[in-house]
This record gives structure tokens, C-alpha cells and sequence, in this order.
């Protein structure tokens, strides 16, 4: 019987070296975590679960990179 992982997707988490994350997703072996400071992180889970701790705090929104606009090609 499979157990259940201790943070579900999106969970929000403190880390003490990288701060504030949202759990991207999490088995028995590992967890990924998207800090907002330092980008996606990969984690041995049985290491890092002493080390965080869950959070209160509302995830962040995202924030969409603006776009180009393609220009059509100038007839010469």
C-alpha cells in the first residue's frame, strides 16, 4: 500500500538556504520545489523534510513574460 506523500502539489514551504516555494510535486523518493528566488529545485525527500517547514502564506501569482510582436518582412 502506497503511503501518502507529506506535501501535496502546491503546497507552500519554507526552505532556511532558499526561502519560500510552492511544491511542484512530491513521491515517496523526491521532491521538486519552484523557490521564488532561486527557480525549480530537485530534493531527496527523507533529507530535506527536516528541514521544511509548511507555510500559511497565499502562492504567488505568475508572471507571464511579454510576448514580441512579429513584424511582417519589408518588400524591398
Amino acid at each position: 500500500m502506497a503511503t501518502k506523500p507529506p506535501f501535496a502539489q502546491g503546497a507552500q514551504v519554507e526552505h532556511p538556504k532558499f526561502g519560500l516555494g510552492s511544491v511542484l510535486s512530491c513521491s515517496d523518493e523526491y521532491i521538486v520545489i519552484k523557490f521564488d528566488d532561486h527557480g525549480e529545485k530537485k530534493f531527496v525527500l527523507q533529507i530535506v523534510l527536516p528541514n521544511l517547514k509548511k507555510s500559511d502564506r497565499q502562492p504567488p501569482v505568475e508572471k507571464r513574460r511579454a510576448t514580441k510582436r512579429k513584424t511582417a518582412p519589408v518588400a524591398s
